[in-house]
């Protein structure tokens, strides 16, 4: 076994668990469930010596007995969903709560016709044939909590978009996630497919409230076919008691362009492992990324893009802001494949200390079996400039108001290339609040 079960009876509690979900559902969908459990049974929960994982403790999920959640009360869900659907005058939204769809929450009117979008669960039944070819096709492998995900997968997003159908309305995919007496585990499970020359804007959204701890494991896996685009906004705002893992797994065929805004700020413990295949020529990717940590914090970001075939680009740039004792890591890697000649790629990891205790563990890495590319990767780690600091005080600026200047100006790097302006809002307010205490007049004056 490459993996660890730290818990007394964890792989029978999930087994378990197992045994509840996937009721009168299709032989082959029980199949896979079954195929998930073998793998995540043989696997366990990752070791500390696990290279990928050593900088990640997963003791305390292991160890806890994340159960099915119950129905919340509607007043808690209403007041979660004040946080969570902004921009619902202009997106779609897709509203799942404790891992289950809500078509009475949810708004999917102004989309295409031709477009498909609704809940997994019933479209394994409505569209058996599209969902069973591609359920799994990107996100193999991988993490064992991929594993664990697809044997206990409660519901999530299913969105198809035939070819030729730009879609020019945001749709929102919200997890809302409310804790209840006992801890609860979600595993939510989203499918988009893309057809050729079609285009779309997703946003992903993680929410939760409640003192008592519970997990939230996801995947998003996508298909973006030739000459076709996709704008992937993935925003983890969880709770304080939440144990949060992602995955989000997307292959680019030929002319395809795909597009990640990567945002994690809520959780105890976070990790999103984010990964690209350039599967066709001309394909163009680009991952932007911004963590910001406080108190004990652990904000994990692992990205894995990988060139397969020759021409295509790739971007990626990751920011992270860390104050007290919280705990960041970066683990970015490109793969440049023999045959991918003329690939272009860039990486880059950017972090940002304020305190003294704060921690950063970046490893950006480059694998080149090509010989006609040209790549550069790099990670900077440091502080606030003190000449900048000193600039701006003697031009009359406090000093709490000074860094926060500069803390807002290293953030805004990534929240400027988002195209949405309700997410670029929603960000800004969070990323001010959590700012030093700094005078209202001041950032009146400066707007």
């Amino acid at each position: 076994m490459s993996g660890v079960q730290t818990h007394t009876g964890t792989a029978s509690h999930y087994g378990r668990l197992r045994e509840r979900v996937g009721r009168h559902e299709p032989a082959w969908l029980t199949d896979f469930r079954d195929r998930s459990l073998g793998r995540f049974e043989d696997l366990g929960f990752p070791l500390g010596s696990d290279e990928e994982w050593r900088f990640t403790p997963v003791g305390a999920i292991a160890e806890t007995p994340f159960g099915p959640a119950d129905v919340p009360n509607e007043d808690d869900i209403q007041a979660a969903l004040a946080r969570a659907l902004y921009g619902s005058a202009d997106f779609a939204q897709l509203v799942f709560v404790n891992g289950m769809f809500r078509s009475d929450l949810s708004d999917i009117n102004g989309l295409p016709r031709s477009v498909e979008v609704g809940s997994l669960r019933n479209a394994c039944q409505s569209h058996s044939d599209i969902v069973r070819a591609n359920l799994g096709a990107v996100a193999s492998g991988g993490p064992s909590f991929t594993s664990l995900n697809g044997a206990l997968m409660d519901d999530g997003a299913f969105i198809h978009l035939p070819a030729g159908v730009l879609v020019d309305r945001p749709i929102h995919i919200a997890h809302v996630s409310l804790s209840g007496d006992s801890p609860i585990g979600v595993h939510p499970r989203s499918l988009v497919i893309v057809g050729e020359g079609s285009s779309a804007v997703i946003v992903e959204s993680f929410h939760g409230a409640g003192d008592m701890p519970y997990l939230t494991n996801g995947v998003f896996e996508a298909v973006v076919g030739p000459n076709a685009g996709l704008e992937h906004y993935r925003l983890q705002m969880e709770a304080e008691s939440a144990y949060h893992v992602g995955r989000t797994a997307v292959r680019l065929a030929r002319d395809a362009r795909y597009t990640s805004h990567s945002v994690a700020f809520g959780a105890a413990i976070s990790r999103h492992d984010l990964g690209a295949v350039l599967g066709g020529e001309n394909g163009v990717c680009t991952f932007n990324g911004l963590y910001m940590g406080d108190r004990r914090q652990l904000l994990d970001s692992h990205t894995v893009i990988d060139h397969a075939t020759p021409h295509c680009e790739s971007h990626e740039l990751y920011k992270g802001i860390l104050n007290g004792h919280a705990h960041g890591v970066f683990n970015g890697k490109v793969f440049v494949r023999k045959d991918a000649q003329k690939t272009d790629a860039k990486q880059t990891n950017q972090a940002l200390l304020l305190s003294d205790t704060a921690r950063i563990d970046s490893k950006p890495q480059l694998e080149i079996f090509a010989d006609d590319v040209r790549c550069t990767h790099g990670a900077t780690v440091g502080q606030l400039d003190a000449d900048s600091l000193f600039y701006l005080r003697s031009r009359g600026i406090s000093l709490e108001d000074a860094r926060s200047v500069l803390i807002h100006a290293f953030a805004s790097d990534i929240i400027d290339r988002m195209s949405l302006a309700e997410i670029r809002s929603q960000l800004e307010g969070v990323l001010l609040a959590s700012l030093p205490k700094t005078s209202t007049a001041f950032w009146e004056m400066a707007e």
